[in-house]
């Protein structure tokens, strides 16, 4: 069996040519840069997303639970520290940390609480401790938050005002009751 000239040619070129190679490199390489730069706009997303999630995940549940809380006290003092309060330094007005607030009972007595912005050994973040009927502080029953870097509490005009500072700089005020 004796092969024609052009059946010859078809078998030895089983190969490509360089323009096919060519032409499918660019096709890969134009694949990948889509891919990669898709790739790289859900990062970006992702940080963006990041950065806003103090906003909206912790600010509502604080909002919520502040309007309750500040909303329902009778009264309240602020401290420059756990220490201040419970050594009997006097209240201050502005840039304190710590804010005890009272509440009336139904029968006529008191209870109070403490929100402080401190690390009792778990981190830093804005801490619940009860105060108890004997008038002992107790230890930071459970946090609010962990993710800010500061919480202050002051009186602006008669106003309690708590500014909470997120992770990215963000600053949130909230307003609350009068002093009674």
């Amino acid at each position: 069996m004796k092969l024609s000239l052009p059946r010859l040619r078809r078998r030895l070129r089983c190969g490509y040519t360089l323009t096919e190679l060519a032409l499918a490199m660019m096709m890969g390489l134009a694949a990948a840069v889509m891919l990669l730069s898709i790739f790289n706009q859900q990062v970006a997303f992702l940080r963006i997303f990041n950065a806003q999630s103090f906003l909206t995940t912790e600010a509502p549940i604080l909002n919520n639970y502040l309007t309750r809380v500040l909303g329902s006290a009778e009264g309240y003092r602020l401290y420059a520290s756990v220490n201040a309060l419970t050594g009997g330094s006097a209240p201050v007005m502005a840039d304190a940390p710590v804010l005890m607030l009272r509440f009336k009972e139904p029968d006529g007595t008191f209870r109070a609480s403490v929100l402080s912005f401190e690390n009792p050994g778990g981190g830093m973040g804005l801490y619940y401790r009860p105060v108890t009927a004997a008038g002992v502080l107790g230890a930071a029953d459970w946090a609010l938050t962990k993710k800010p870097t500061n919480v202050r509490f002051s009186v602006v005009s008669g106003i309690l005002r708590a500014t909470i500072t997120g992770p990215n700089g963000e600053e949130i005020t909230y307003s609350g009751t009068q002093q009674l």
